[in-house]
């Protein structure tokens, strides 16, 4: 089983990518990776870091696809680029389940739906990043980018992926719910109110619209919204995020009296910033292809990489793709 790495995605590669997988496969002993880049660049890095294993294979790709390609252009016509040359061998390769990437979301996009193909039976992939919650735990909001506009039937599709990826995750009973104006029945647009009753209809474990405030609340698992509304939602969060922790962080050096206070929270405040941090939840999955596939965060470092790896290795173990596909063919009978 073979987890399939673009090893030239991302701000910080391919050395952070490379640490990354290096600290993966030092915790898990049954891991088998690919490495996917220049070839003399991964070894020059692999030797600093003083590491040599037999389950670790490096694939040529000289070229990167950048932020200013058009992503379907460039799945198309950089053969030889690190995301190109990933996807081919996860396609090819009986024994590779999973491609992780840090690189151009819109590339890792358009590479799993040209390279690796829908689901049968699902209308449209979703990507499905985790967000933390207050309690601790986990929700899944699908889309949150790959389809702007949807239809309802697409709103069930992502329920049943989401419903099946985190009873793969250990949850028995998932609680989804349907991103929304309002909490109430009738509120939304007309697509959402069908939306609605095709998940009441369903045989998941629908509980009812939810407002975005209420999102990372811990009030369910699974957060199912069109692509439009969910990277608002998404984007929102991160940016909000980003404001409260700049301006906790600007307070506490404020003054002798604030960094003296700020001395004493130290341990609550770096433990409700670990509590939040990104890294401890892994890549978002592109749900409804074929294989598994992860998409990391641009800035992601070796700690970010190797979560995802473990998260990869985890999902193939649970047999997601199967899984998926079982409930969806349960579903249109």
């Amino acid at each position: 089983m073979k987890i399939v790495i673009d090893a030239f995605g991302g701000d910080y590669a391919p050395r952070e990518i490379v640490a990354g997988a290096v600290k993966a496969l030092q915790a898990n002993e049954k891991l088998e990776l690919v490495l996917v880049g220049d070839k003399d660049k991964i070894t020059e890095i692999l030797q600093d870091l003083v590491f040599v294993s037999d389950r670790l294979e490096i694939v040529h790709a000289p070229d990167v696809v950048t932020m200013n390609d058009v992503p379907t252009v460039a799945i198309r016509t950089k053969k030889t680029s690190s995301i190109v040359v990933a996807y081919d061998y996860l396609k090819n390769n009986d024994d590779a389940v999973a491609l992780i990437s840090a690189g151009s979301t819109g590339a890792t996009l358009a590479g799993s739906v040209l390279k690796l193909g829908r689901i049968k039976g699902i209308s449209r992939p979703a990507l499905a990043p985790l967000l933390p919650t207050v309690n601790d735990g986990n929700v899944m909001l699908l889309d949150c980018g790959a389809n702007a506009e949807c239809k309802a039937e697409n709103l069930l599709h992502f329920a049943i992926m989401g419903n099946e990826y985190m009873k793969a995750m250990g949850i028995k009973k998932p609680k989804i719910a349907l991103l929304n104006i309002g909490t109430e029945e009738e509120k939304g647009s007309e697509m959402i109110k069908e939306a609605y009753e095709l998940l009441k209809n369903s045989n998941l474990n629908f509980v009812g619209n939810i407002e975005a405030r209420d999102v990372m609340k811990g009030m369910v698992d699974v957060v199912v919204a069109d692509g439009f509304s969910g990277n608002i939602c998404l984007k929102t969060i991160e940016g909000t995020a980003e404001i409260l922790f700049g301006e906790i962080k600007d307070v506490t050096h404020k003054s002798l009296k604030t960094k003296i206070g700020a001395l004493m929270l130290k341990k609550g405040l770096y433990g409700i910033k670990k509590k939040y941090d990104y890294r401890k939840v892994g890549g978002a999955p592109m749900l409804g292809v074929n294989k598994i596939v992860l998409k990391c965060h641009g800035n992601s470092k070796a700690d970010s990489i190797e979560t995802t790896i473990h998260q990869a290795y985890e999902l193939a173990n649970n047999n997601l793709i199967e899984k998926v596909r079982k409930a969806v063919s349960k579903n249109e009978e």
